[in-house]
C-alpha cells in the first residue's frame, strides 16, 4: 500500500512536552487541517521512527494516544488509518452571545465584581502606606522555623497530615481558648473556638450564618469594606449609621431597629476601622442592651487587639456579653504576619459546628502544620515575647509619625490613637482627598483611597496611614512626600 505522505516534524528534545505527544499533536493538527483525509493510511511506525530518528516505541505511544482521542483507528496487519468519523469541533456559539476571549471575558455569565487593584506606583515610589498591616520583618524567623519543624515532625508521626477537624487543630483551639480567658476575659472552651484563615474568613462565615437575602445589617458609616461586602454577598441590605467620636451612635441604631428588623450589627470597637478610635465601656454596654432588646447579633471584629500603647487593652465586648449575642472574631495574622492566615471565631458551640460545616464546603480545613506551630509559639511564651518586642518598635514608629504629622500644613489634623497600627488624618472639608492621593503618588507615596471606607456614599474626609510596616526612614520620606502633595493642592 502506497503512503506518499511524509512527516515534516522537527522534534524538540528540550521541550516540556514529551516526544510522543509532540508527534501525536502534529498528526492531529495535520488531520484537522485536512491534509490527511478520513480513511487515508498513515506511515508505519518503523518508517516514522526512522524519519524522525526516534525509538519505535515512542511512535507506538503516539499512535495509541491518537487512537484514544479518536483521530485514528488501527486495523490489525493492514496498518493505521485516519478515522472515518473524526472528533468534531465544538458547536458554534450564536453570534448574539459570543464574546471575544481576547477581552478576558468568558462566554458565560459571571456574578460578583472584579478585584479592585490599587493604581500602579511608579518606579520612583519610595513609600507605600498600608491600611494597617504589621512589619513581617520583625518575625523571629529562627524561632518560627523551629516551631514549624517540630510541628511537621509531630503531625507526621501522629498521622496528622491527613484530613482533620474543620474547626481547627485541637491544640491550637485549646491555646486560643486559654489566651482569651487569661488576657481578654472570655470564658470560652475549645468547643467555642473555630480556627479560620484570617479574620476576614471569620467575618464571611458569620455573615453566611446570620443573614439571608433581604435581611438587614447595620455598620458604622465609616467601616471595613470587605466586612460590608461579606454581608452583601450573603444577600443582606447594609445600613451605614452615623458616628460620633465614640463610634456608632446608639440612638441612630435604635431608630433603625424600630422601623426595620435588624439581624446583625458589625463593629470594630477596640480600634475603630478606619478612624482608630476606642469605643468606651458605656457605649459598648448600651449597644449590648439594644442587641437584647431588638434581638440582633453583634459581630465584634477585634483585628489587632494586642497593639495598644497607652494602657492595658480594654476587654472585648464579648467578655461582658451575658446573653451570648456577640460573635467574636480575632486574628493572629496581625501578631505574626498576614501571610500565615490564622484567625478564630468564638461563639456558642452550635455556631462553631455550623462554621465547621461551611468550612467543609470552602477548603475542608486549615494547615495543620501552621496551626500546630502557632500553638507551640503560644504555649512556649515565644508569641508573648514577640508581641512585647514588636510593641516597642511600633510605639516608637507611632511617636515618629505623630511628630511628623503634627508638622503638616493646617489642612490636616489628627488625634493620637491609644493603639492600632495606623493613623487617621482628618482633612478640612475643602480638601479633595482623591486629588491629594494622586499628588502624593506623583511624589512617590502610595496612600490607600478612603472612599471605600464610607458605607453611606458621603466623602470620608480623612486618610488612613498604616505606619507599622514602615521603617523610620520610610515614615519620614512618606510624610515629606505627603507634605509636598499638600503644598501642591489648589487653593479652594
Amino acid at each position: 500500500m502506497l503512503r506518499p505522505w511524509k512527516m515534516k516534524l522537527a522534534i524538540q528534545r528540550d521541550h516540556t512536552l514529551p516526544v510522543h505527544l509532540q508527534i501525536a499533536q502534529y498528526l492531529a493538527d495535520e488531520i484537522g487541517r485536512g491534509r490527511l483525509v478520513p480513511g487515508s493510511a498513515l506511515p508505519g511506525t518503523r518508517e516514522v521512527a526512522a524519519d524522525l530518528a526516534v525509538n519505535r516505541k515512542t511512535v507506538v505511544l503516539a499512535f495509541e494516544e491518537l487512537a484514544a482521542q479518536g483521530w485514528v483507528s488501527t486495523q490489525g496487519r493492514r496498518g493505521t488509518f485516519v478515522a472515518a468519523r473524526l472528533p468534531g469541533p465544538p458547536p458554534e456559539v450564536p453570534t448574539a452571545t459570543a464574546r471575544p476571549m481576547a477581552s478576558g471575558e468568558p462566554p458565560y455569565r459571571l456574578y460578583g465584581r472584579p478585584l479592585e487593584r490599587p493604581p500602579a506606583v511608579g518606579e520612583q515610589a519610595a513609600v507605600t502606606f498600608s491600611d494597617g498591616v504589621p512589619d513581617a520583618r520583625l518575625i523571629p524567623y529562627d524561632v518560627l522555623g523551629r516551631a514549624y519543624r517540630r510541628a511537621l515532625i509531630d503531625t507526621a508521626r501522629h498521622n496528622g497530615l491527613g484530613y482533620g477537624d474543620p474547626r481547627g487543630d485541637p491544640a491550637l483551639r485549646q491555646s486560643v481558648a486559654r489566651m482569651l480567658a487569661e488576657e481578654r476575659g472570655l470564658q470560652a472552651g475549645p468547643d467555642k473556638v473555630c480556627i479560620v484563615r484570617g479574620s476576614q474568613m471569620g467575618i464571611y462565615l458569620a455573615a453566611r450564618l446570620l443573614v439571608r437575602p433581604g435581611d438587614h445589617v447595620a455598620v458604622e458609616a465609616l467601616s471595613y469594606p470587605p466586612a460590608r461586602e461579606a454581608f452583601r454577598a450573603a444577600g443582606a441590605e447594609v445600613h451605614g449609621l452615623a458616628m460620633d467620636a465614640d463610634g456608632m451612635r446608639p440612638d441612630e441604631l435604635e431608630r433603625l431597629c424600630r422601623r426595620t428588623r435588624i439581624r446583625a450589627v458589625y463593629l470594630t470597637p477596640h480600634h475603630q476601622f478606619p478612624t482608630t478610635r476606642l469605643m468606651p465601656a458605656e457605649r459598648r454596654v448600651h449597644l449590648l442592651m439594644l442587641a437584647e432588646q431588638f434581638d440582633f447579633a453583634i459581630v465584634e471584629d477585634d483585628y489587632d487587639h494586642e497593639f495598644h500603647f497607652s494602657h492595658r487593652p480594654m476587654f472585648p465586648m464579648a467578655s461582658v456579653d451575658r446573653s451570648g449575642r456577640v460573635i467574636y472574631v480575632g486574628s493572629l495574622s496581625k501578631v505574626l504576619a498576614p501571610g500565615l492566615r490564622v484567625g478564630y471565631v468564638v461563639g456558642a458551640p452550635a455556631l462553631i459546628d455550623r462554621c465547621a460545616a461551611e468550612i467543609l464546603l470552602i477548603d475542608r480545613q486549615g494547615n495543620p502544620v501552621t496551626e500546630r506551630a502557632v500553638s507551640d509559639l503560644m504555649d512556649s511564651g515565644e508569641l508573648k515575647r514577640h508581641i512585647r518586642r514588636a510593641l516597642r518598635v511600633y510605639e516608637a514608629r507611632r511617636s515618629l509619625i505623630a511628630g511628623r504629622a503634627a508638622q503638616l500644613p493646617p489642612q490636616v489634623d489628627f488625634t493620637l490613637p491609644p493603639g492600632g497600627l495606623a493613623l487617621w488624618l482628618r482633612l478640612d472639608p475643602g480638601v479633595d482627598d482623591e486629588a491629594l492621593i494622586r499628588l502624593a503618588r506623583e511624589e512617590g507615596v502610595q496612600i490607600p483611597s478612603s472612599r471605600p471606607f464610607c458605607a453611606t456614599g458621603d466623602l470620608p474626609g480623612g486618610l488612613r496611614l498604616g505606619y507599622a510596616s514602615l521603617a523610620p526612614a520610610e515614615i519620614e520620606a512618606g510624610l515629606d512626600g505627603l507634605a509636598r502633595a499638600l503644598a501642591r493642592l489648589p487653593v479652594a
